[in-house]
């Protein structure tokens, strides 16, 4: 109940979060206002002007930390992920994301949050014979997601990034995003949305080697020699890296750290 509530009402699932949990404070997915995830986000203005405050001061969730090579920017910001990709189509919901059995789970707690990363992607298909997550694993080996068109639409349901990111996925490379998931990824911090200018999907395979330069706006199949350029993330990479809204108004001084 309290995770559906948390749903309703996102600044309370926000607000409940305990002080120094590794877990990313939510927002209201009213807080950035673009028309679809191909246009330039700019999200400083917006921050300013409809950041939520908080009650208690949450830091980074260390999947993406975790995730990145040690090619690092002087600041500590990562700019790199290397590991094996995971492939899926077009039009993947929020409910194979993450199924709404599984929305009790409360992520504001650390062995739920835990369990959550265990069930990611559980509601594909079978013609997905291979599974995301090993059945009795916590996390999987595929770290990066590559997707084709209108990834993650469906529910605004916030746990569907948070499921990613719980399960050790650093990025999302997909052909376009539901808007809905792209905000809530950018607003938890949980996963890097990136944008590919081509259907990607159907060049690299499950278990492929792959390397994300944000830097550059580039993915490196290691398995097959080729590279794709992405779309840049723009703002909303300073947003993620923080650790998500909260963490970056922080950061900037928007509201008290």
């Amino acid at each position: 109940m309290a995770a559906a509530a948390s749903l309703a009402n996102p600044t309370t699932f926000a607000s409940s979060l305990p002080h120094g949990h590794h877990h990313q404070a939510s927002v209201s997915v009213s807080t950035f206002s673009f028309s679809n995830s191909r246009k330039q986000r700019s999200f400083k203005s917006l921050i300013s002007q409809s950041i939520l405050a908080s009650t208690s001061p949450v830091t980074r969730h260390t999947s993406i930390v975790a995730a990145a090579t040690s090619d690092s920017s002087s600041s500590g910001s990562a700019t790199s992920f290397h590991g094996l990709c995971y492939v899926v189509g077009d039009n993947i919901d929020t409910d194979q994301i993450i199924p709404a059995e599984y929305l009790t789970l409360v992520p504001s707690k650390p062995d739920e949050y835990k369990k959550l990363g265990s069930y990611a992607l559980i509601g594909l298909p079978a013609s997905y014979e291979t599974r995301f997550v090993e059945p009795g694993e916590y996390q999987s080996k595929y770290s990066i997601i590559i997707g084709g068109d209108n990834f993650g639409c469906g529910s605004s349901r916030e746990h569907a990034p948070v499921a990613l990111g719980a399960a050790g996925v650093a990025a999302v490379v997909a052909e376009s995003y539901a808007r809905i998931f792209f905000r809530n990824s950018v607003a938890t911090g949980e996963v890097y949305p990136l944008e590919s200018e081509g259907r990607i999907c159907e060049e690299c395979k499950t278990g492929d080697t792959v390397t994300i330069e944000l830097a550059q706006s580039l993915l490196i199949n290691h398995t097959t020699g080729k590279e794709y350029k992405l779309k840049p993330i723009g703002d909303a990479g300073p947003v993620i890296e923080a650790g998500g809204i909260f963490a970056y108004a922080r950061k900037a001084g928007m509201i008290p750290a």
